[in-house]
């Protein structure tokens, strides 16, 4: 069995959009010793193409994070397949809150150094001392005491969109930027109750610890994250604290947690939450846009972009061969958002 992707992007659209089942997109992760990586990828990449799951998952010998999507209909052979592999028995998955199956194309499977980027190489951090793990309800409870303080683990294009009432939002693009700026910036809160969430809860686990190898005496945090959040209150009946959008990693990039639009088009300042990439492969630059600007500016993030679409295929694949991607978007990103490096630290109060 070939253990990789063999058709184009087009093909595996194709085949997507053929499908007459539904898909279920669901997250999991767990931080777990895997002896051999590369053979534990090989082995699950086979087990589950025979189900036909697809998605994203990432393995390291500290665990697993995947985010993937399973057809309904082997959704059973999903589960008895995953309690078939011991050391992932009664794995917690999150249900995505928003999903119309098309979440993802192929399935990939890559080996890492870790599971989640953190730029950590203390030998004295120990990442399974984690913090004190709330449910959906519980969380919820502890947001009324006004002495908590909340962070949000996750990056700025995802706070943006949404977050919770009150929350600390880092003004970081990457994980591995947030840990340094904890230690630094925020020691005026060693004493109090830290209330930390993220998208599913992995990025959580291995903050929690940090702060607590840091010195932080009461460390909380979300589990199952803001999608089970999400399931959790809406199941209850309650009114969600966390306001907009849930970002995701994968085509749908965001699932809606309520109505409210809490962030802007990067190019005109209407109220506007829909992520988009540049339509210049050369750029790529994961922005907001609006449907106005979408046509304005044809998908693009900028005129100089719009220009560079419009050349010749050949003439565009040549200059990305020359051309460094974090370049183009450093210079973009300063003229969408001109005030990302203004503030280390925003406070989300809705």
């Amino acid at each position: 069995m070939t253990l990789r992707n063999i058709y184009d992007k087009e093909t595996l659209r194709k085949k997507l959009e053929a499908e007459t089942f539904k898909r279920i997109t669901v997250s999991f992760y767990r931080y777990i010793k895997i002896e051999d990586p590369n053979e534990f990828r090989n082995l699950f990449f086979e087990g589950l193409s025979k189900i036909n799951v697809l998605g994203r998952i990432y393995l390291a010998n500290e665990g697993i994070n995947a985010q993937i999507s399973v057809p309904d209909y082997n959704w059973e052979k999903f589960t008895d397949y995953l309690n078939s592999i011991s050391n992932l028995v009664n794995m917690p998955l999150k249900i995505a809150v928003e999903d119309d199956g098309k979440s993802f194309i192929k399935l990939t499977i890559k080996v890492r150094d870790k599971i989640v980027a953190d730029g950590l190489n203390d030998p004295n951090f120990d990442a399974s001392n984690v913090g004190t793990h709330l449910d959906a309800l519980q969380f919820h409870e502890k947001l009324n005491d006004p002495n908590v303080v909340v962070i949000d683990m996750r990056n700025h294009y995802e706070s943006e969109v949404g977050h919770f009432e009150n929350a600390i939002l880092p003004n970081v693009d990457t994980f591995r930027e947030s840990l340094p700026i904890i230690a630094d910036d925020l020691n005026e809160f060693k004493d109090k109750e830290i209330l930390l969430y993220c998208t599913g809860g992995v990025r959580c686990e291995k903050a929690s610890a940090y702060f607590k190898y840091k010195g932080y005496q009461n460390v909380y945090q979300l589990h199952g994250g803001i999608i089970e959040y999400a399931r959790k209150v809406k199941s209850l009946g309650l009114n969600s604290k966390f306001i907009g959008k849930n970002f995701v990693f994968d085509n749908r990039l965001g699932e809606r947690i309520t109505e409210d639009v809490i962030a802007e088009c990067h190019q005109c300042n209407s109220p506007n939450d829909n992520h988009t990439n540049c339509a210049n492969q050369e750029c790529h630059l994961l922005f907001i846009q609006c449907e106005n600007c979408a046509q304005k500016y044809e998908g693009c993030c900028s005129q100089e972009c719009q220009e560079v679409i419009h050349l010749p295929l050949e003439t565009q694949i040549e200059r990305r061969k020359g051309k460094i991607k974090s370049e183009f978007k450093a210079m973009h990103k300063s003229k969408l958002r001109p005030n990302l490096k203004e503030m280390r630290f925003e406070k989300g109060i809705m």
